[in-house]
């Protein structure tokens, strides 16, 4: 990756769009208990605690009308959930009780929903692109981001539309359908918007992607499910949810690679600790 010009550069935050829980043995897939368990504690049901980090990027006076331009990568799972539902996944409730969402996150943070230009998804899991949507007051389903396009890989969207994945209720047609005339697609490696980039990181989907953008002190990079947490960073370490867990690991293994040598910050989607990392430099 080149050096991004000033004009090209981000200021950015990370947002918390809440917490919730999944089974321990489907986030670390072939590895043991007796070994992920001694890494983090799962509570009686086997479940670990995750979070869902999202980022905002905003660039001053490039939006309309003058104001900063900005940008959300992903938008975690949303509140439109049952009770049924809010109990399986121990989603974090906010003060109201409803389920935190990236909008609390972003009303802490002064920014309202319509000022968002631009979602960029790594995949269209629940978790990561349920809060697209939510029910409006009359129980419709309406967008959260009524003036962004999403953007997501071409294949990505088409495995969501047909529901292809070996779990059944990740791909919801309620985050889908209301958002489809503002998907943008991609194929392969592009520019979204001058210095924000979509690499294809095939593994846990097969058109899943990172997203990379550069600030004042030099790369970052949102790998998405190819490396939720710091305990991922184990070449072995992945989803029992991936679809391809060889690819998985190439695609973990290169990624991280460029980011040792670049020495990239690593903003980590899951993980419930501190989220922005830089790994030690490789021997």
């Amino acid at each position: 990756m080149g050096t991004a010009g000033a004009q090209d550069l981000f200021e950015w935050r990370v947002l918390r769009a809440g917490g919730f829980r999944l089974d321990g043995g489907g986030m670390f897939g072939i590895l043991p208990k007796a070994m992920w368990s001694k890494w983090v504690e799962p509570d009686a049901e086997n479940r670990i605690g995750l979070s869902m980090n999202c980022v905002l990027l905003e660039r001053g006076g490039a939006g309309p009308g003058g104001r900063p331009l900005r940008v959300l990568v992903e938008c975690g799972a949303g509140g439109k959930w049952t009770d049924k539902e809010r109990a399986i996944y121990a989603f974090e409730s906010a003060p109201d009780g409803s389920v935190r969402t990236v909008e609390h996150a972003l009303a802490e943070a002064g920014v309202a929903p319509d000022s968002i230009d631009h979602v960029v998804l790594t995949h269209l899991h629940f978790d990561h692109a349920g809060g697209l949507t939510r029910l409006g007051p009359g129980g419709d389903l309406e967008r959260v981001f009524p003036n962004a396009d999403v953007h997501v890989q071409r294949g990505e969207w088409d495995d969501a539309l047909a529901n292809r994945s070996t779990m059944t209720r990740t791909y919801l047609r309620t985050h889908l359908d209301p958002i489809a005339h503002r998907v943008v697609l991609h194929d392969g490696v592009a520019e979204p918007l001058p210095g924000l980039r979509v690499v294809p990181t095939p593994g846990h989907t097969w058109h899943h992607q990172a997203v990379t953008w550069s600030d004042a002190h030099g790369t970052v990079c949102y790998p998405g499910d190819v490396m939720p947490t710091v305990h991922h960073a184990h070449p072995a370490s992945s989803l029992g949810y991936d679809m391809l867990p060889y690819d998985t690991m190439l695609t973990k293994r290169a990624l991280l690679g460029r980011a040792d040598a670049g020495r990239w910050r690593l903003v980590l989607d899951h993980e419930p600790g501190e989220c922005v990392i830089r790994r030690p430099v490789s021997s």
